[in-house]
């Protein structure tokens, strides 16, 4: 494996190719025994406080490009197979605690829904759930967010009013398995508003009693993503991923 290594925000970052992708991993300057890690799953350096936060607390952090941000299957499976990979080439644990903003919320959504056995714990910010909300602005002219996942995916707002593979179709496995979730969003957000998308999450975890997090951030829209003290978060991953 022919790796390039350097340096981010103070940590030995580790750059390679796997399965044609590719892949970063970022190491903690003094690792956890258990070898715990974060998979961020889109936008990685963007918003980073949590993450770097979790490295000086022993965390590594990894990432995997995707072929979309949209996600098609292809890039779950492929996820998938990047935690196997992970767990055997550098040791780190079975399961991790995917970091979701915005489109990366989607792809936790459903790598938590098909693979829970490799998910112990979700860190969603402002997540995409609801594909008629986001990209498609039901209602919102000159869309371009909409086009895009058009070219990507080759679907149309017609045929996702009839499609039942949104990711907020995949909230019952999350809560079947238990899996628990922060939950960080604006109440102001007009890209991926939280009454079309967040709320369902918040009241289905609610309603069952289940382990769950959610910060409402007053006025803020869908940037900036985080929490400018992560203390919550800190304290949520280590009560539920130890």
């Amino acid at each position: 494996m022919n790796t390039i290594v350097s340096e981010w925000n103070g940590y030995r970052r580790l750059d390679f190719t796997f399965e044609g992708r590719e892949a970063i991993l970022i190491c903690p300057n003094e690792a956890r025994a258990d070898r715990k890690w974060l998979f961020k799953t889109e936008y990685f350096g963007a918003f980073p406080s949590f993450e770097v936060g979790m490295l000086a607390r022993g965390y590594h952090v990894a990432h995997l490009k995707s072929t979309t941000r949209w996600c098609p299957p292809e890039d779950t499976d492929a996820r998938a197979l990047f935690c196997a990979f992970l767990d055997a080439e550098f040791g780190l644990a079975k399961a991790c605690m995917p970091v979701g903003m915005s489109c990366g919320g989607m792809q936790a959504v459903y790598l938590a829904a098909k693979y829970p056995h490799l998910v112990s714990a979700l860190y969603l910010d402002a997540p995409v759930l609801n594909l008629l909300s986001c990209p498609c602005g039901v209602g919102v002219a000159d869309n371009k967010l909409y086009a895009e996942f058009h070219k990507a995916m080759g679907m149309t707002v017609s045929e996702l009013i009839n499609y039942r593979d949104h990711p907020f179709d995949h909230l019952g496995e999350l809560a079947e398995n238990r899996i628990p979730v922060a939950l960080v969003c604006g109440d102001s957000d007009h890209v991926v508003p939280y009454v079309e998308n967040g709320k369902m999450l918040a009241e289905l975890y609610r309603k069952k009693g289940l382990p769950f997090l959610e910060i409402l951030k007053p006025g803020c829209d869908h940037h900036p993503h985080g929490l400018e003290d992560n203390t919550p978060l800190f304290a949520f991953a280590a009560t539920y991923y130890g």
